[in-house]
């Protein structure tokens, strides 16, 4: 008896204890919770009785040389409702059914979904959402948002891009500068009782939204719609497939105007365009048509370079010590390469002529010589040097790179097509470069839109910065170089580019697209002022003209009316010519001065 007493009493003590322990514990558990987390959890059930809805930021502009707002935003409204504190949900689906243009159904499904917050409309117009704030219609919320708003629809929409309904870029200077165009959404915080209803004189919180900065570029709006212009105006005259058209500062890479017509509408870039002014087609589109009409053929589509490959031909041959000014060839029509026949476009032949009439010329047989001349491994070892066979770095999606072929797979006639820009492809960007960094001096320039970026206020936040290399050429053979592409304006086959009073570089170039039994055709020419230190270059692509497609004949005339307009705008002044002088010498003397 007195050991199941004295064993009981152990077991009272040992369950007191325990219980004394656990009670300590809870305690102190307690006492934690509310002394070192009372923050933490007086946070937590806050947000269990806090309400949250975005306020946009707006995006940053994209603004031109000029100052021409070419990307900037509109207002527009978010209608949405809250499900718990709809008091007359027939009026709401009647009054959003006829204030939206929807389907009744589809206002219905979303007004009667038991949800927090149900988004009914997006990208609404404010004009409308202001008329649906004036009904006061109990658990209705109209928020307002920004959209993207192109002011010239169509004008530069492949280098632009544009924004999702999210308001990301999707292609363009809109993607590649996404960061910094962004901005930080704000919030809207009201309180809800338990049922999730909003608390009446509560007020609300609000985190004020952070604006994107603006993007300035490097494209003059003027210099973009003089291109456009021109370039439609051909596209239209030759029932051509395509033009694209760049135009460029060879001395630091900025870009003044990038054209691909026919061009999209920007603020309609889903539906397909039927006409180079950007009318729609009114139907839906396919993704791959609607990747082919978004396709900026610049910088992703590669091509057959033909005669304006000449230029690096030259280049090489010039730095290797190959060939002089005054070197002599001769040209019966054709080449022999091995056992092929490859001709010159002049079939009779050009007869005797030194290596500057033979660039003046344009002749095959002449650069088939300076690619035999240079060999393989000197050739490739240029093409690397001058950074041929990488991309040019551009600020903008979809690059492609230059295809070449492998240096092993390169016998006597791919050596000799190569050398005068055939059986190996291009973008036309990488041209635009190679050549830019060829005559500027020697220097291989990145090229690019993007200059700065400025807040709301215009303060500036960033210089945008690009790699240079030096030295691809000495400034020796750039100057050769200079002077013999101002011969083939003035005096040879890129005649139809001069203008009086300018010194103009260039250089023609007829390619034929595979298979060779299509009988297409792209023409170009390749042109920049002044010669003796160029400011501007352009170059202008024709792709599949009808009827007449040398590059001389309907490319440079292109290039000339561009200068024409251009080049007294950038503030590039007239030169006096000899005849002028002598004209004005003899008109002194005539008069006694």
């Amino acid at each position: 008896m007195v050991r199941n007493k004295t064993f009981n009493r152990k077991k009272i003590l040992i369950i007191f204890v325990s219980v004394s322990l656990v009670l300590i514990l809870l305690a102190g558990r307690l006492l934690y919770l509310m002394v070192f987390c009372s923050e933490y959890y007086g946070k937590k059930a806050e947000d269990l009785h806090e309400r949250e809805r975005d306020i946009k930021a707006a995006r940053g502009k994209i603004i031109d040389a000029t100052g021409t707002v070419l990307a900037t935003n509109r207002t527009v409204c978010t209608i949405s409702v809250i499900h718990s504190q709809l008091k007359d949900p027939e009026k709401v689906i009647e009054v959003l059914t006829r204030e939206l243009g929807m389907e009744e159904a589809a206002v219905r499904k979303r007004v009667e979904k038991v949800s927090s917050i149900e988004r009914v409309k997006s990208n609404v117009d404010k004009e409308t959402g202001d008329r649906i704030r004036d009904y006061r219609l109990e658990g209705v919320k109209v928020d307002e948002d920004y959209k993207r708003y192109y002011p010239f629809d169509t004008l530069a929409s492949k280098v632009l891009g544009f924004t999702g309904g999210d308001n990301q870029g999707i292609i363009g200077l809109e993607v590649i500068y996404e960061d910094r165009l962004k901005g930080t959404n704000g919030k809207i915080l009201t309180l809800t009782d338990a049922r999730g209803v909003e608390i009446e004189n509560a007020g609300e919180r609000r985190q004020e939204p952070v604006d994107g900065n603006n993007l300035h570029i490097s494209l003059d709006y003027n210099i973009q719609l003089y291109c456009e212009q021109a370039a439609k105006k051909v596209k239209e005259a030759k029932s051509a497939d395509s033009v694209s058209i760049i135009v460029m500062n060879p001395q630091n890479g900025e870009i003044m105007a990038m054209v691909n017509v026919p061009e999209f509408n920007l603020n309609e870039p889903f539906t397909l365009v039927t006409s180079d002014d950007g009318a729609l087609a009114g139907k839906e589109a396919t993704q791959e048509e609607l990747n082919r009409m978004w396709r900026n053929q610049c910088i992703s589509d590669t091509y057959e370079p033909g005669s304006v490959f000449k230029i690096i031909t030259t280049s090489a041959a010039f730095e290797e010590g190959v060939v002089s000014l005054e070197d002599n060839f001769f040209c019966p029509g054709y080449k022999m390469v091995e056992d092929r026949r490859i001709h010159c476009h002049k079939r009779v032949g050009h007869g005797a002529e030194t290596f500057t009439q033979g660039i003046m010329n344009s002749c095959n047989p002449v650069f088939i010589e300076l690619g035999m001349r240079l060999g393989t491994d000197s050739f490739y070892k240029y093409f690397k040097q001058f950074g041929l066979l990488e991309r040019t770095n551009i600020d903008l999606p979809g690059e492609a790179v230059t295809i070449m072929h492998d240096k092993k797979n390169v016998g006597p006639v791919e050596l000799a097509t190569v050398s005068f820009g055939q059986s190996f492809q291009i973008t036309p960007m990488q041209l635009v470069t190679t050549v830019s960094s060829l005559i500027n001096g020697g220097n291989r320039i990145t090229p690019h839109f993007g200059v700065s970026v400025k807040d709301g206020q215009g303060k500036l936040v960033e210089s945008l910065h690009y790699n240079v290399k030096e030295g691809i050429v000495s400034s020796e053979t750039s100057e050769v170089l200079r002077g013999v592409l101002e011969k083939v304006v003035s005096e040879g086959s890129g005649r139809n580019a001069k203008i009086e009073g300018y010194s103009i570089g260039g250089k023609t170039a007829t390619s034929q697209t595979l298979p060779r039994s299509a009988n297409k055709y792209i023409s170009s020419f390749l042109g920049f002022a002044p010669a003796e230190n160029p400011q501007v270059l352009a170059l202008c692509i024709i792709n599949n003209p009808q009827g007449i497609y040398y590059g001389g004949t309907i490319a440079a005339p292109v290039v000339q009316e561009i200068f024409t307009n251009i080049l007294p705008y950038l503030g590039i002044e007239k030169q006096e010519t000899a005849e002028k002088s002598n004209e004005d010498q003899d008109n002194q003397e005539m008069h006694g001065e």
